[in-house]
């Protein structure tokens, strides 16, 4: 593929290593101006039983995992000479800055990487059933097989690297795939399926259809040749993919209201720093952004003084524009959301510190103080450029503010006494602690998923192919 045949323009379904053009398409906008991007199509039903039939066949050659990690390196290789015109097309179709853009398929490409080397190193282990009486004679070992066909729904927010910690996995471990991404942001993913067959990934192992979420969920889940569904998104939708996929395989990842703790010990310069990029970019449409911070009463002022100083200065515009820190977010009607949540908790007594100010999609970064935790903007996932400050003294109160959700993926903690970090370790009720640092801290190897309404499983290559793949135990009689 030519760098020049990258980039916007009408797009089909990518089923068997080959494009299909169904007869209703649908367009994707410049998040920006608004103006249309590109074109899409959409599928019916009929595609996407074909692209599952595609998927399942592929099952049944040869594929060894030493090829596997030849074709997920060399994608890897291939994305970051492509790195610009992917980034490009981040900036266009989500809203992100050109320079997170550029950092998301740096990831993307890493966690192919990643992907590739663990392609080497699944395995089994040894099990003593000699030692059970009347086994003696019996020898044992597990092995790891791959699930079979999977069926991967992404999100609009990081529609490159989030496809690339499923499918990258998934290919890793010996499956097939059939994406569904998110239909206001899916050209990445669409490119993403003929760099892979560039790099000779055998035909069906991995399949893209677009088009209407709601359908094409349904359907594949209709479908029993899909084996396991993996999921990022809103925890309504989830639960409603664990209830109608029965006893398969499922691994959600599905939000939170990340909350950080600032301690009156720790470096505030270096806090209200982290805090305050955490916070806001993307838009703050991160599923792990900082929305919640809970500040000591002794150093409340200055901290907030310190935040609102490093937040005035991002610059929110057109994301192809080298100095812009923030975009629009994915729609208008997010933004008009956002909008009437931080005036409804005005409404509540909540007082703006800097922002609160929205033009079409761009929502201005704003800092709320004097809130509440039964506020929207604390209590749900705001999934925008807002956070809110609320104050403490005891630390034993705070993690007890913090564990007040329903969600539970990751959680910051700025502290330099190790007794209160080895505290909130132990007791916030969150899949990742982080300290010194605030919840968005993420690499791409590491174990990654939450708890409570936040999703079940881990994401991370080597975590994934474990979701991804079935212990068998084989015993020998000798």
């Amino acid at each position: 593929m030519a760098m020049a045949e990258i980039g916007f323009q009408q797009y089909g379904l990518w089923i068997h290593g080959e494009w299909e053009h169904p007869s209703h398409s649908m367009d994707v906008l410049n998040k920006y101006t608004q103006e249309k991007a590109a074109t899409i199509a959409v599928a019916e039903k009929v595609h996407v039983e074909k692209a599952v039939e595609a998927a399942k066949a592929a099952l049944k050659k040869s594929f060894s995992p030493y090829q596997r990690f030849e074709v997920l390196s060399k994608a890897s290789r291939l994305l970051l000479e492509w790195r610009d015109e992917f980034s490009r097309i981040l900036a266009i179709e989500v809203g992100k800055p050109i320079r997170e853009a550029r950092g998301e398929v740096e990831r993307a490409a890493l966690t192919l990487e990643i992907s590739a080397e663990e392609a080497k190193r699944i395995h089994g282990e040894g099990i003593p059933v000699e030692s059970a009486p009347g086994s003696e004679n019996r020898m044992a070992f597990t092995i790891r097989v791959p699930v079979g066909v999977i069926a991967a729904i992404t999100p609009f927010n990081v529609p490159l690297n989030l496809v690339c910690h499923k499918i990258g996995p998934a290919i890793a471990a010996g499956n097939s795939v059939v994406l569904k991404p998110a239909e206001v942001a899916p050209v990445s993913a669409l490119m993403l399926a003929e760099l892979l067959d560039e790099a000779g990934l055998p035909k069906g192992r991995f399949n893209v259809v677009t088009g209407n979420g709601p359908e094409i969920g349904d359907w594949l889940l209709e479908n029993k040749d899909v084996r396991m569904f993996t999921f990022t998104g809103s925890p309504r939708v989830g639960e409603w993919i664990r209830q109608k996929a029965g006893i398969r395989k499922v691994a959600l990842e599905l939000g939170n209201n990340s909350a950080t703790i600032v301690h009156n010990d720790c470096d505030l310069d270096k806090a209200a720093s982290i805090i305050s990029q955490k916070s806001f970019n993307n838009a703050g449409q991160v599923c792990i952004s900082v929305q919640r911070v809970y500040v000591h009463k002794d150093v409340q002022e200055t901290f907030i003084n310190k935040l609102k100083e490093k937040t005035e200065v991002l610059k929110v515009g057109n994301p192809l524009d080298e100095s812009t820190d923030i975009g629009p977010m994915i729609r208008m009607e997010e933004a008009k959301r956002v909008e009437s949540w931080v005036q409804e908790a005005v409404d509540q007594g909540a007082k703006i510190v800097l922002g609160g100010h929205r033009e079409g999609a761009l929502y201005q970064p704003t800092i709320l103080t004097n809130v509440n935790a039964d506020m929207k903007v604390c209590r749900q996932e705001v999934f925008g450029p807002v956070v809110s400050i609320d104050t403490y003294s005891d630390f034993d109160d705070v993690i007890a503010r913090v564990n007040d959700s329903d969600y539970g993926l990751q959680a910051g903690v700025f502290t330099n006494n190790l007794g209160l970090a080895m505290k909130a370790a132990r007791e916030i009720e969150v899949g990742g602690v982080i300290i010194n640092d605030a919840s968005a801290y993420r690499v791409d190897h590491m174990p990654y998923g939450g708890v409570k309404r936040s999703g079940t499983g881990k994401e991370g290559p080597a975590y994934a192919i474990e979701e991804m793949t079935e212990e068998r135990i084989v015993v020998f009689n000798v």
